[in-house]
């Protein structure tokens, strides 16, 4: 059901900011940058061995992302879980977890993703991620 980890997501207020940072000190690019309009988030996903990390800006003062900030500030905001069959995943978690989402929705990149809520998970917000191809 679960292949490995997909991505760790950390929610910033500067997305620029941050991605200079992490080119300019750690030497780590962006493979690719996207504006999420359902979720009024921009993301930029650097690619590190087999798995990557998102960076995530809101670009709405009430997106998720902004609202997280202001109650937490900036830091590691999920893990993503890679999945084969997201529906069927979702499915069998939620007999033993709260899910947020209780179908998939659109992800970057053409995947598609649902989350478990972190009431569940001691507190950590895990994402399920099927990729477009189903085998990335």
């Amino acid at each position: 059901m679960i292949k490995g980890i997909d991505h760790v997501a950390i929610a910033v207020s500067d997305l620029d900011e941050v991605l200079s940072v992490l080119e300019n000190v750690l030497g780590i690019t962006v493979e690719h940058r996207e504006i999420i309009e359902g979720y009024d988030v921009e993301v930029a996903t650097l690619k590190l061995g087999g798995t990557a990390v998102e960076v995530v800006q809101g670009t709405t003062p009430d997106s998720v992302i902004s609202r997280f900030i202001k109650k937490r500030g900036p830091g590691m905001h999920h893990i993503a879980l890679e999945v084969t069959n997201i529906e069927t995943t979702i499915k069998e978690i939620g007999k033993r977890a709260e899910m947020i989402d209780e179908s998939a929705r659109p992800g970057k990149e053409g995947s598609r993703v649902a989350f478990i809520h972190p009431r569940s998970t001691a507190g950590v917000l895990f994402e399920l991620v099927e990729n477009s191809s189903g085998s990335e």
